[in-house]
């Protein structure tokens, strides 16, 4: 009796045993599939990127890139929700139906006076002081929808159940969106996200990310105007409220944490000399590495803004113009994907790749990285042991709602500054497309695992839950009465818009932005 029994359990897990190693075989096959589809989307990947990059928009004005990709999508049969949190270039673009609920986002828009021509290493504006793509946003969403059209075919073939969902970081060089679409719900149903982000290379991380969180704030000052010379003593100056709050934060930085990062820039100093400034207006980033140090930032600030104008006899308003939780990244999605970023690899470079990007980097005199292009794969990034200090992105926002990554892909050059008009070099040429290609890749192939094995998002949302969640409660940093901040960044728009659109990218006609520029690649400094 004991040896049926002994035989019974052996066969049983046998059984187990080869249906799992079945199901992983198909799992392999089926992400082999999708890296071919990839690829074979090559060609629309680099229209897109090209596209992007043609349109050149800034934060809440991406109305021609926001088109554009919806219209993609739309023939492809996702179904669009637009004008979501009340932004009229952001957008919900779902496809499927059923559980897990997979959303990828990437961010759009571009930088002040950052116009470059692509494939050119050295300054060399399309338009003089118009916007451009010196971050990079214009590659993320096409991997995107690259990866999301190759994994929708495989599970409309094979009947995979779950969701797709695509989504765009508006103004994100504002911080200026992701905080309302948690806050609207718009990721209350959604199980996890994979978030794509430009870079010099492909990785992916998780746990604490270094950099940091930060609240967006315009103060305005109002009082009362006077002429300047006749009668100044009838007028109270919201200048000089400025002024001086502007000093009052510059004493108190002295006596904050050095981890901290504030900055800020006065859009309205009034109308012109001869009047004493009835309103003006101060707006400051304030960053910091946790969400409680972040809001001690802010009271100080506030507190500041109160004795400025209570030194001036001004009333001062303020107004929360975005915000970014700091990071914090999923370790199973993250492990899970690095899996397929080991498999994927880098792009292969041509010399053509390398003399582009050592000429930039020698121009721009970068003080690490001189050799080109990265040749060697970046491992996996593990929580710091330490908080780091740096930059913010408002998808830490959605970190802290669900399951969440950033996959890193190698779509620019090593050694730049960031925020530059270097870092448009090659956003429209070969690197950014062979970078866009990799990345959806290792993307299509993580999205297969989690709809494939759901077991895993069940293991995700328990690191969310007993690790993650266990640190910090998440506490939007904007209120129900906040609204985005969608009037920003008009006035440039529209100042460069029609300059703009005679050089938007016709794919029609060329077969690369490049060609359409009449741009030899690469164009470097002679010697």
């Amino acid at each position: 009796m004991r040896k049926c029994l002994l035989v019974w359990v052996l066969l049983c897990t046998g059984m187990t045993l080869w249906a799992q190693s079945g199901e992983d075989r198909k799992l392999e096959k089926l992400k082999a599939e999708v890296q071919e589809k990839v690829e074979g989307r090559a060609k629309m990947a680099q229209v897109m990127v090209d596209k992007i990059f043609s349109f050149a928009e800034l934060g809440f004005q991406e109305y021609a890139s926001s088109k554009y990709l919806t219209d993609i999508l739309e023939e492809n049969g996702f179904t669009i929700e637009h004008g979501i949190s009340d932004v009229p270039t952001a957008w919900w673009a779902k496809w499927g139906n059923g559980k897990p609920v997979i959303a990828v986002g990437s961010d759009l828009d571009c930088i002040p006076k950052a116009s470059q021509k692509p494939g050119v290493a050295y300054h060399d504006p399309q338009i003089e002081g118009a916007p451009g793509h010196g971050e990079g946003h214009n590659s993320g969403i096409p991997l995107n929808i690259v990866a999301a059209i190759s994994v929708k075919e495989i599970m409309e073939r094979e009947g995979i159940p779950g969701t797709l969902i695509l989504w765009p970081g508006v103004a994100e060089e504002l911080v200026g969106t992701k905080a309302y679409f948690t806050r609207d719900g718009y990721f209350d149903e959604v199980d996890m996200c994979i978030f794509t982000h430009v870079s010099n290379n492909m990785t992916v991380s998780w746990g604490q990310a270094r950099g940091t969180g930060l609240i967006s704030v315009e103060y305005t000052f109002e009082g009362e105007a006077a002429h300047a010379a006749g009668s100044p003593w009838r007028g109270r100056s919201s200048l000089d409220a400025v002024e001086l709050m502007s000093i009052g934060w510059q004493y108190q930085r002295e006596h904050l944490d050095p981890i901290q990062r504030s900055h800020h820039v006065i859009k309205n100093g009034g109308d012109q000399p001869n009047v004493v400034p009835s309103e003006a207006s101060i707006w400051f980033y304030l960053r910091n590495v946790t969400y409680p140090r972040i809001m001690e930032m802010y009271e100080k600030c506030n507190n500041i803004a109160d004795g400025a104008a209570l030194m001036t006899g001004t009333e001062v308003k303020r107004k929360v113009l975005g915000s970014a939780w700091p990071r914090h990244f999923n370790q199973v999605i993250a492990e899970t994907m690095y899996q397929n970023i080991r498999q994927v690899g880098l792009p292969e470079w041509s010399e053509a790749d390398q003399t582009l990007a050592r000429a930039l980097q020698r121009e721009v005199n970068s003080p690490r990285d001189t050799n080109g292009l990265s040749t060697k794969l970046d491992t996996i990034g593990l929580p710091i042991s330490r908080p780091i200090s740096g930059g913010s992105d408002d998808i830490g926002d959605i970190s802290w709602k669900l399951p969440t990554v950033t996959l890193r892909f190698p779509a620019n050059i090593p050694g730049l500054q960031g925020h530059h008009w270097s870092n448009a070099v090659a956003m429209a040429t070969p690197i950014a497309h062979k970078g866009v290609v990799a990345g959806a890749k290792a993307e299509a192939m993580t999205l297969l695992d989690f709809f494939l094995k759901p077991e895993l998002v069940d293991q995700a949302w328990e690191y969310f839950r007993n690790e993650q969640g266990m640190k910090q409660k998440y506490v939007p940093m904007v209120t129900e009465e906040d609204k985005p901040a969608t009037y920003l960044n008009k006035d440039i728009m529209e100042t460069y818009r029609k300059e703009m659109e005679a050089l938007y990218y016709d794919e029609t006609k060329y077969d690369t932005y490049l060609e359409q520029l009449g741009i030899k690649y690469p164009t470097v400094r002679e010697d």
